[in-house]
């Protein structure tokens, strides 16, 4: 099989649609971003341009993360994604918004679980600035009971968790999935190694073992942009084979995170990219992490 060939399924990208007020981060108000400035992304990211950044990549099917959408109303993110699936066929999946302490979680997750392309659910967890400001137990944090309150509730629906936070908060991860067994939890981006320092990296290594030691722990190999940096195979090889490693390729899925990475590379950099990096791996290993675990995960119709 060419690389041309190879079938992929990106495992996190967003739509949006902006001037309904449905997105305040991108129409209201700045907030601080691990990019800098994302003023380039402030406009309409639909299907056409979606497949547009395609290009000659074989993407096959496509999984949709919740893209901030005002929170007074998670489930109406999830009802306009299934209106563009049924007027365009994308996306085939979809990970809503929730959030756990809030006393409407359990409506909110069953408004969810009622839409056929709903797979899992994120809300990033309050997090540190850095590793020496963690406080374990944070209000908001995974180890809150309140958090863990509604969290608990994923299971009734068969839900995943997609977690987005930083590598030096992966001890908590492993404890939340050692404690829900029953509930995958898939990290999103790679637990975030911006920080290429040794120090840095030896921290990212550290937290990602810990965490792919939980059985129902799965990765996402998405949003590893530098700031100031190019997007390369020698600058992300270390980072994504060292991922694989520790998780295996059946735990393993690739993501473009467009357009949000539209600010440090383009699609075709990305993809290119992490299919030279992986042309080092076993075919069925490299069909794995590009297609078949994205497959078996979330399900895509």
């Amino acid at each position: 099989m060419t690389d041309a060939e190879l079938p992929i399924i990106d495992a996190h990208h967003h739509f949006w649609e902006l001037g309904h007020g449905r997105h305040p981060w991108l129409e209201d108000h700045v907030v601080p971003f691990r990019y800098g400035d994302y003023s380039a992304i402030r406009k309409n990211y639909l299907v056409e341009d979606f497949r547009r950044d395609h290009g000659t990549h074989n993407v096959v099917k496509s999984v949709h993360m919740e893209a901030e959408w005002d929170p007074r109303d998670p489930v109406a993110e999830t009802r306009w994604l299934h209106e563009v699936h049924d007027q365009t066929g994308w996306p085939h999946a979809m990970v809503g918004q929730a959030w756990f302490a809030r006393p409407d979680i359990a409506t909110v997750l069953a408004g969810h679980a009622a839409f056929p392309l709903i797979r899992s659910v994120r809300q990033k967890p309050t997090a540190a600035a850095s590793p020496d400001t963690a406080l374990a137990g944070a209000p908001g944090s995974m180890a809150d009971p309140a958090f863990r309150a509604g969290y608990r509730l994923l299971a009734k629906h068969g839900l995943h968790y997609d977690l987005q936070t930083p590598w030096w908060h992966l001890g908590e991860a492993a404890d939340l999935a050692r404690d829900f067994p029953d509930t995958l939890i898939i990290l999103n981006h790679t637990g975030l190694p911006a920080d290429r320092s040794a120090a840095g990296l030896a921290g990212w290594r550290a937290g990602m073992a810990a965490f792919a030691d939980r059985p129902n722990a799965a990765v996402k190999i998405s949003g590893i942009g530098v700031p100031g940096k190019a997007w390369s195979a020698d600058l992300q090889g270390g980072i994504v084979l060292e991922t694989i490693r520790l998780f295996g390729a059946d735990r393993c899925m690739v993501a473009s995170n467009f357009p949000v990475d539209s600010l440090c590379s383009s699609y075709d950099e990305i993809l290119s990219g992490l299919k030279a990096i992986t042309s080092v791996l076993p075919p069925p290993e490299r069909r794995a992490v590009f297609h078949d675990t994205a497959m078996r995960i979330y399900r895509p119709i």
